[in-house]
């Protein structure tokens, strides 16, 4: 794909070209349809597309809550009821980042049975923090399970622990890129 740079070249050429009365109707056509091309890659570098929050299936809304925020120091982004038992509840670690997690109620034996093993038994989340040894510490005294002790790997230090259903979680320091 061209970079921005060689897409707003051929925008610009095709305009200059367009406006030239002696075109043929074929050239015309071929050029138009070079800009048609032309405005559709510009688009696609416009497009700010991201994930910004994931589904966490929880036994209870309280109780996941309660461990999220007053265990995991999350903050509690909404929480608003949506029926007599359904309710938006959107949580968030603290920080700058725009990553959320909306607690979703099991309703279903189907959905029972994930709650805890979202997936398959891997890591689940993945947590960065700027400071690995003050979070570590933190979550340990607040009696959080680490399944993997702290470890030095190419992408930084790295635990996993479990949250109040089971489900797996790295918490990250990213090394810098110095």
């Amino acid at each position: 794909m061209p970079d921005l740079l060689d897409v707003l070249d051929i925008i610009n050429r095709c305009c200059a070209v367009m406006h030239n009365t002696n075109l043929t109707t074929e050239s015309a056509m071929r050029h138009g349809w070079l800009l048609v091309s032309a405005f559709l890659c510009l688009l696609l570098f416009l497009m700010n597309q991201r994930i910004i929050q994931v589904a966490l299936v929880v036994n209870d809304y309280d109780e996941a809550i309660r461990f999220y925020t007053q265990t995991l120091g999350f903050e509690l982004i909404e929480d608003k009821p949506m029926s007599e038992t359904k309710r938006w509840v959107v949580i968030k670690p603290k920080g700058d980042g725009i990553f959320s997690l909306l607690l979703a109620k099991a309703a279903t034996d189907e959905q029972k049975q994930v709650v805890g093993n979202q997936s398959g038994g891997r890591v689940f989340l993945f947590m960065h923090t700027d400071d690995f040894w003050r979070d570590y510490n933190n979550l340990r005294q607040q009696g959080v399970e680490f399944v993997r002790g702290p470890a030095d790997e190419a992408y930084g230090t790295v635990a996993v622990f479990k949250d109040l259903y089971g489900n797996l979680w790295d918490l990250i320091e990213p090394k810098s890129n110095e």
